[in-house]
This record gives C-alpha cells, sequence and structure tokens, in this order.
C-alpha cells in the first residue's frame, strides 16, 4: 500500500483534491494491471492526462467479471453486491478493512458527528440474509461504536422494532434508523409513528421487491406514516469505499475524498454542465487498492456546489453505448 499517498486522502482539501486525483490515476495504472489494460486499450497516453475530465472511468460492469485491485495482492475481504436474478454479482477485493472503516467513520462524523451521541438501529432484511454485504459490515461498526444497548439489527421482528422507536422516542434518544427501502416502506404500510427524536435514513434496494418508486414518492410515504419532517439517504455501493449523504430532498454531499461528475450517456468521455442529467462517474479516493475512477449506471445531475441527485438507471441501450470497450 501506498502509505504517503493514503495519507492525503483523508486530509485532502478542495483544492488539494485535483491534484491528488491525478497523483492517484497515475498510481493506479502503474499498479492496477486490469485498469492499466484498459486504459491502454483506449489508446491514452497516460503522461498527457493533465485534467480530471481526461481520466478515463473504468466500467462499473468490470467488478464483475475481473479482480480489481493493485499489485494483485492478498486482500482481507470480498465484498459483493446482490445482484439480480441471473446476473454475476460486483465483487470488491477490499486489501485493507482499515481503510474501509476509516472511509465510513471518518464521512459519518462529517456530516453526523460521533456516533456515540446516537442510538443505532439497522433494518437491512435483503443484506442480513447473504454474505458479503458492505452496508452490513459498516452498520455492524456504527452499531459498536454507538454503545447504546438498544443499538442492534432488526430481520424479522418489526413489532420489537416499532416498540424499541417508541421507547427511544419517549425518553429522547436521538436515533438513526438505516433501512433498506422496501423494508421502511413496509414498515410505514403497517405502523402509525410520530418520531421526533429519529432520523430514518434509506438505503435504496426495491429490486424484486414491488413496484419501483422514485425517491420522492418514497420519501413522501414515510413522512406521512413514521411523522417525518425529512428523510435522510446514503448512497454508496459495493464498488467503493465512501458514500454520500443526504439531509432531504434527496440532494446529496459527498467528503471531501469523493467526488461527482456527469457524464453524456451515450458518450462516456463528454461531460455535461451543471443542472443537466446523465451518468455518474464517481471518483472514491479511498479506493487506493482497487479503483478511484468508477463509471456506474446510475443517472443523476451535479449541482454547482458540489452536490448532487440520483435519479434512476441507465438502460440496457445507454449501458451498451456506454461499455462498448470490454476487455
Amino acid at each position: 500500500m501506498n502509505t504517503q499517498l493514503l495519507n492525503r486522502v483523508f486530509s485532502v482539501t478542495p483544492a488539494e483534491f485535483e491534484a491528488l486525483a491525478l497523483d492517484m490515476f497515475r498510481f493506479q495504472v502503474k499498479h492496477n494491471g486490469v485498469y492499466a489494460q484498459y486504459v491502454s486499450y483506449l489508446n491514452i497516453d497516460v503522461n498527457s492526462v493533465e485534467l480530471i475530465e481526461q481520466i478515463p472511468f473504468l466500467p462499473i460492469s468490470f467488478f464483475r467479471s475481473h479482480r480489481i485491485l493493485v499489485d494483485n495482492d492478498k486482500h482481507e475481504v470480498i465484498f459483493s453486491s446482490s445482484g439480480t436474478t441471473g446476473a454475476e454479482s460486483s465483487k470488491h477485493y477490499v486489501k485493507s478493512l482499515a481503510v474501509y472503516e476509516q472511509s465510513f467513520l471518518e464521512g459519518f462524523r462529517l456530516f453526523y458527528g460521533d456516533v456515540s451521541d446516537y442510538c443505532v438501529l439497522a433494518l437491512l432484511p435483503s443484506y442480513l440474509e447473504r454474505d458479503g454485504s458492505s452496508l452490513v459490515y459498516m452498520a455492524n461498526r456504527l452499531i459498536a461504536d454507538s454503545q447504546n444497548p438498544h443499538s442492534g439489527f432488526f430481520l424479522h421482528n418489526p413489532n420489537e422494532l416499532v416498540e424499541q422507536l417508541k421507547h427511544l422516542e419517549k425518553i429522547h434518544q436521538p436515533t438513526i434508523l438505516l433501512g433498506v427501502t422496501f423494508a421502511l416502506l413496509e414498515l410505514a404500510s403497517k405502523h402509525r409513528l410520530n418520531l421526533k427524536s429519529t432520523i430514518v435514513m434509506e438505503t435504496g434496494g426495491m429490486k424484486g421487491r414491488g413496484k419501483e418508486l422514485v425517491r420522492s414518492e418514497v420519501h413522501a410515504i414515510l413522512k406521512q406514516s413514521l411523522g417525518l419532517s425529512s428523510v435522510h439517504s446514503e448512497y454508496g455501493m459495493t464498488e467503493l469505499l465512501s458514500q454520500a449523504y443526504s439531509k432531504g430532498e434527496g440532494v446529496f454531499s459527498t467528503p471531501p475524498w469523493m467526488r461527482v461528475l456527469v457524464r453524456d450517456p451515450y458518450d462516456p468521455f463528454s461531460y455535461l454542465p451543471n443542472g443537466r442529467s446523465g451518468a455518474l462517474n464517481i471518483i472514491d479516493l479511498a479506493n487506493i487498492n482497487s479503483c478511484s475512477f468508477i463509471q456506474t449506471d446510475d443517472l443523476g445531475a451535479l449541482h454547482s456546489n458540489g452536490t448532487f441527485e440520483v435519479s434512476g438507471r441507465m438502460d440496457g441501450s445507454q449501458i451498451r453505448g456506454c461499455n462498448l470497450l470490454v476487455l
């Protein structure tokens, strides 16, 4: 691991971000064989890359077919995505869990303060029922670090969760309920609550679990049934080691070591101006040991202050248009 480079990641300032991203690009081209081959196939001269917009972003589908890891080194854990029926799951070979922990703990602290101030409840049934979830790993660490006796996971015990929420509201305990979307909607369909001390944070996730709803529809249902003024959201994925957070209205902010660009869905090397909807490219500098430059299949728009929104997923024709180059 390049310790000198890693030490710059979590202290990076906005003014330093581009220089660090370019240094990360050169490091990963040199040490990540899959990424180096991809860049070579694009016939890109590494030395001519002087701007973030000139950096090639690796299509996220490569995590389904390749081992993306610097120096083809040993890994501590493999995080995997849930995938869809018949589709290959993404696999993220994580060389250092310590880097992942530093990223999500510092990111959480940046947006919400010390986790020990909260009771942390996790409603993540689809993730708990399989191995290799990076979200479950994060939730488990947040629960432990909260040091609150009421913190914990809830799988098949929604009534217990409701009673727990009512008790925490009664004692005015600041609480975070981290939940997958379909489970939160199920909770809201069966219970009426008035949550004033609780932050409800949805993580997405409706695959095969009923009608797909846009985020504004989900939030409207949750606010009405659970007595919320706003619904928070977490944006992360198996292939990343960092998360973006929204404190309402689906507008996400990133930690300093993460940045979002919006590309033309039909031309992966062309970028769109702020406010225009396109496909999301993610720079995650915490991904020092795999690839920090990910071309996702999510659609969204970027605002002038660096915040962004997610509006949906690319359809099959758009994905094919972006992934014409496959190793």
